[in-house]
């Protein structure tokens, strides 16, 4: 086997070795089997919550397994076939085989990541708020391309996108926008977004003139039914007002959008679905959860970090920027990792940058400090 060859095997080793342990491989069936026991149990569903968050976790276990046992015998059969060509002197088998290796390895490195994934909520749902900040007409135009980049990377992962609430910006774009995005890890990918967003770009508006334009964007779990978070109805404003949204997909018209003010934290939720009853359980159910996302940052003080550098969205405070004139670049200014591709960067393709976040800091770890735990 060339070089280049072995190296890539001992790339996928590695990965394999380290979701080999994230997943305890040599008790997975034995959990699996008491999975399945707790399903087939008659009063399962007279906890609708609890059953729900059984079925999750068991599918959680069961895809585990199966990637471990995929990625491993894709390797198996991958070396099998390099060590045939080899034998028969047949080069195109070879370099098929070779291509498949390094194919394998990068899939293996993205499932490492997310086997890192094991801070308290990263299994979570998540909500996203995107808000426009210094810039004006600019700003807000940029907070609806970025409204667009993430729906986008979220369709394009298979997680269910629901829009909360979506303020239209007077002249173009967005203020604001929140979405609730669902799917396996949905928080533990999008928490590495939280922090401010900087455009460079010409300005679309007729003034020909290059302009710098930023936007916020804020990532904080959706709070699991078996986590009580209370709230004390003195501390909360509860105000009902009339909403209209931007036309198109998101038309959205009502005299019973809710807006909840948490006192204490000076936090504020809205909710603009068609019922009020709804409207004020969603909006509560965000409360709750930034209140969790708080408790998180006080109990795990490098995302506390993270979250506070985010500060004002305007200068200073950016963790990316987007260059689109006079050249084509998207930087990340945590890790410096870097692509000309900015359309696919603005398509979704932010994974690079997620993955890259997440090697330096998992649950406080570099990854070589998760390799060697």
């Amino acid at each position: 086997m060339r070089a280049e060859a072995e190296n890539t095997v001992a790339r996928i080793e590695k990965s394999l070795d380290l979701l080999g342990q994230r997943l305890d491989w040599e008790t997975a069936e034995h959990r699996l089997e008491e999975f399945n026991a707790r399903v087939e149990d008659p009063d399962l569903w007279n906890d609708p919550a609890a059953a729900q968050k059984l079925m999750r976790d068991r599918q959680m276990l069961v895809d585990q397994m199966e990637t471990y046992r995929s990625i491993k015998q894709d390797l198996a059969d991958q070396k099998e076939l390099i060590e045939m060509g080899e034998a028969e002197g047949d080069e195109e088998i070879v370099s098929e085989a070779e291509g498949a290796l390094k194919s394998l390895a990068e899939t293996a490195a993205t499932k490492e990541l997310e086997a890192l994934l094991d801070g308290e909520a990263d299994g979570n749902d998540t909500f996203l708020e995107i808000n426009a900040g210094a810039g004006g007409t600019e700003a807000c135009d940029w907070a609806q391309m970025l409204q667009r980049m993430y729906v986008r990377w979220a369709e394009s992962k298979g997680y269910d996108v629901e829009l909360q609430s979506e303020e239209p910006g007077s002249e173009a774009g967005i203020k604001s926008c929140a979405y609730k995005i669902s799917g396996p890890n949905a928080y533990g990918w999008l928490k590495t977004e939280s922090g401010v967003h900087r455009l460079v770009r010409i300005s679309p508006f007729g003034k020909g003139t290059r302009e710098t334009s930023f936007a916020s964007v804020w990532v904080y779990p959706v709070v699991d039914d078996n986590i009580e978070i209370e709230v004390n109805p003195a501390d909360i404003r509860v105000d009902t007002f009339r909403s209209s949204g931007a036309g198109g997909q998101h038309v959205n018209t009502t005299d019973s959008a809710v807006r909840i003010t948490h006192h204490p934290t000076g936090i504020v939720v809205t909710s603009s679905e068609k019922s009020q009853h709804q409207n004020r359980d969603i909006a509560m159910k965000a409360l709750k959860s930034r209140l969790y996302q708080m408790e998180l940052d006080r109990r795990h003080a490098e995302i506390n970090a993270q979250h506070e550098a985010k500060g004002e969205a305007g200068w200073g405070n950016q963790i990316r920027s987007y260059v689109l004139q006079p050249y084509q670049m998207v930087k990340d200014l945590r890790t410096s990792v870097e692509t000309s591709d900015t359309s696919g960067v603005l398509d979704g393709a932010l994974d690079p940058f997620m993955a890259a976040t997440l090697a330096l800091k998992v649950s406080g770890k570099a990854r070589a400090d998760a390799r060697e735990d």
